[in-house]
């Protein structure tokens, strides 16, 4: 996996992102003091688990020539009581039977940003001078 980098952008918190050649924004919207340049970090958690199940579920599909059109994925993410409840929603269009539907809802917890976010998970941090 490449490393992601951030740094300062030019608004109050909004943060410039590179992923190897790939240049992206977060900020906060602006009911929180930011200028919604971008979506914030939560929502691209959010994104992360969305498109991780999507493309989880397109490739188990394809090996087993399903005929799986699209899957389409929600996550919302609210926290209450010092908990991240995520809640996900997926729409699988195409021609599937129940059996081949019950599976590929298994295979949805099985895309590893799913795995990593209800492991457990350190973060190591060092300062560098």
């Amino acid at each position: 996996m490449r490393k992601v980098e951030t740094q300062f952008g030019s608004g109050a918190y909004d943060q410039s992102i590179a992923v190897g050649s790939h240049h992206l924004v977060s900020d906060i919207d602006a009911s929180k003091g930011g200028s919604d340049g971008g979506p914030s970090p939560h929502e691209y958690l959010a994104a992360a688990l969305a498109s991780c199940t999507g493309m989880t579920l397109k490739m188990y599909a394809g090996r087993k020539s399903w005929g799986l059109e699209n899957a389409i994925v929600t996550v919302d993410i609210s926290r209450t009581d010092e908990v991240e409840r995520f809640t996900r929603t997926i729409t699988l269009v195409g021609n599937l039977d129940a059996e081949q539907t019950a599976r590929l809802m298994d295979i949805a917890d099985k895309c590893p940003v799913h795995k990593a976010l209800i492991g457990t998970i350190a973060i190591d941090t060092q300062l560098v001078p």
